[in-house]
């Protein structure tokens, strides 16, 4: 199975890439001008077709993307227009601090939308289930950036508990783990809730599914405590499609943490790639729009493989 997923991420991998080039060819916003900022009115027309050539855009589109398919192949991902530094270089200084917060953020929704889903579960309509339900709808449809927002103006603002952003204080000249740990908090458990809402309702659904099970029902009959059907046999029944569904809640999880990166001032990945687009940056933008969908098909494959992991029947019925 992992074999044929790695196969498979190879065309999907340059297809994501070919569209990509593509709608930088048909994009109306011309990236030297960009580039050049208020000095594009006084600069001549032959420096900014200089600097087109220098950069290959005066090739065709298929020409850009055969070298630039070629250098990454290599392992040279060119250099930022906007940060005028390698492009290898800056995510390689980022790209730790977002998996930091990732995943912590991820180890939390996923404990809490099972726990929180187990319990609306357990106290089926009920005022807590009810509750946990409507705050789940809630929570769903409410922007990731205007839940920071909000979390913000109470923790940080009126408060005073956390800091509103950054990774460390300004005043502070090194980066400590306590420091760190201060001003992930609220990053990471905006990132969390915000993306917890379906998995607190599917893992409510899939607990009465199996509550309703005769394997369960049975269970109740010998006499078992309540809260070991629970736990020793109905949630650990719940726990497969609860798995299939962190690979599919991946995307949201990538522009959950685009959205918080940069309302908090985290200095991820993620944030990085908002600063690329507008500044029209395409080898930035190429290359973690790269990495955004590398994470996507990783976390799908991760999510297959615990899945096969808890029932191998799966791999059998396959």
């Amino acid at each position: 199975m992992v074999a044929w997923r790695l196969l498979f991420a190879v065309p999907l991998l340059l297809i994501v890439t070919a569209v990509m080039f593509a709608l930088a060819k048909v994009s109306p916003f011309d990236p030297v001008r960009q580039y050049l900022g208020d000095r594009a009115s006084l600069t001549s027309s032959e420096v900014v077709e200089q600097i087109r050539r220098n950069w290959g855009l005066d090739r065709p589109v298929l020409e850009q993307y055969l070298t630039w398919l070629g250098n990454l192949l290599r392992g040279e991902l060119g250099d930022s227009r906007s940060l005028h530094r390698p492009v290898a270089e800056i995510i390689g200084e980022r790209l730790g601090w977002t998996l930091l917060m990732v995943g912590l953020a991820l180890v939390l929704m996923l404990v809490a939308g099972l726990v929180v889903g187990t319990l609306a579960a357990w106290r089926e309509n009920s005022w807590l289930d009810r509750a946990i339900s409507g705050g789940a709808l809630a929570n769903e449809a409410a922007p990731v950036f205007w839940f920071a927002l909000i979390v913000i103006s109470v923790f940080a603002v009126r408060l005073g508990w956390f800091p509103a952003g950054g990774l460390t204080d300004p005043a502070a000249t090194s980066i400590t783990p306590g420091d760190v740990a201060h001003h992930l908090v609220l990053p990471c458990l905006v990132l969390a809730v915000s993306q917890s809402s379906w998995l607190v309702l599917f893992a409510r659904e899939s607990v009465l599914g199996v509550l309703r099970e005769d394997f369960v029902v049975g269970a109740r009959a010998r006499g078992l405590r309540e809260r070991t059907v629970l736990v020793r046999h109905a949630l650990r029944s719940a726990l497969l499609p609860y798995i299939t569904l962190i690979g599919v809640r991946m995307p949201e999880l990538v522009t959950g943490a685009i959205l918080v990166e940069t309302v908090f001032s985290w200095p991820g990945v993620a944030s990085v790639s908002v600063e690329a687009a507008l500044a029209v940056d395409f080898p930035l933008l190429a290359a973690v729009t790269l990495l955004g969908t590398l994470a996507v098909l990783l976390g799908n494959l991760v999510a297959d493989v615990c899945h096969v992991l808890a029932d191998p029947r799966t791999v059998a019925d396959a």
